[in-house]
């Protein structure tokens, strides 16, 4: 099989050394937007921006033609979209407008289209409705507990690709299931999609905890109680509550709000320390989810009269209405309930 992945930030060019690692030569490709960026990969076999000092795959081919990239695809090839969330519809668009046979094509995104608040595969079903010209894709998100860095250094790794299609289920597992990681699959595209969201704001919360050095009861606290939200809005827009207790709910809620590699933990601690927002975000260099898509999570909740006071404090610290110690006042202040 062949793998086409579009997008060299640091968890696509991962993602496709994974795939290279493990598959014959000449069967992975890596999409580079920017040429210089290209041609310096391919002649360090690095990602100095984004993986520095960590070596690719010589067979990992690197090309900065789109079209180029995805030609002569088979239907039992993969298409990687990873793209930020920003970039899901646009890119969904560009593969459907030149696909002429059925693709199985993935994303590996988490959040939520900020303006209408729709899920990654809402937005991908929209594309499809546009542009599809009649062809059945098989379409399906990756997700789960992984820091980009520990991915392209072999360390061990357990994600969940969710379909409803179970020949693109294989396909993933085919590319990626190999060495230290592990692909399992599933076929709640929502709960999948809705805990790699929500798991970032609550990331935010537990960075701020920490920033203001609130102790590891409060980060138990908020982690608990961030799940309870998770859960309630899984439940709420169709998905299993179950799946909030896999890979990626509670697992990937875990590395993101713990991690010293976490960018929305990173955005939270800094925060806590009275930095702007804007100066947070412009020094860190990469994208943060929770930051893009807190209001969507929030919006999304309101619709659905779903209860989630963690996630509509991170909003109005985000939006500059509060001081991060004010909103962890507001949620210490709130009245007594039953747990649920």
């Amino acid at each position: 099989m062949k793998v086409t992945v579009l997008g060299a930030g640091a968890w696509g060019t991962a993602m496709a050394a994974q795939a290279a690692i493990h598959l014959p030569p000449g069967s992975v490709r890596l999409w580079v937007r920017d040429l210089d960026q290209a041609a310096a990969i391919q002649a360090a076999h690095q990602n100095q921006r984004y993986l520095p000092e960590i070596p690719l795959p010589a067979n990992m081919q690197v090309d900065p033609e789109f079209k180029n990239a995805l030609a002569q695809l088979q239907p039992s090839d993969l298409v990687v979209i990873a793209t930020p969330m920003s970039g899901l519809s646009e890119t969904m668009a560009s593969v459907l407008r030149q696909a002429t046979q059925p693709l199985n094509v993935i994303w590996l995104c988490k959040g939520l289209e900020p303006i209408t608040a729709l899920l990654p595969h809402q937005v991908v079903e929209r594309e499809l409705a546009k542009h599809s010209q009649g062809i059945a894709h098989a379409v399906g998100a990756l997700s789960g507990p992984s820091f980009a860095n520990e991915v392209a250094r072999g360390l061990p790794c357990a994600l969940t690709v969710a379909s409803k299609s179970a020949e693109l289920c294989n396909a993933v597992q085919a590319a990626f299931h190999h060495g230290n990681m592990r692909i399992y699959a599933s076929d709640d595209l929502i709960g999948v999609e809705l805990g790699g969201a929500v798991k970032n704001v609550m990331a935010i919360a537990a960075g701020i905890g920490d920033g203001l050095g609130l102790g590891l009861n409060a980060r138990a606290a908020v982690l608990t109680r961030g799940l309870a939200e998770m859960m309630r809005l899984v439940k709420a827009a169709g998905g299993k509550p179950e799946t909030c207790m896999g890979l990626t709910g509670v697992g990937d809620l875990i590395l993101t709000a713990t991690g010293d590699l976490s960018r929305n933990r990173r955005v939270g601690l800094l925060l806590a320390a009275g930095q702007p927002l804007q100066t947070v975000l412009s020094n860190l260099g990469h994208v943060a989810e929770g930051v893009l898509c807190a209001a969507a999570v929030a919006d999304l909740a309101k619709r659905l009269n779903v209860e989630m006071p963690i996630t509509s404090n991170m909003c109005d610290v985000l939006s500059g209405q509060i001081t991060a110690q004010a909103a962890v006042q507001k949620l210490m202040g709130r009245d007594p309930k039953s747990e649920q």
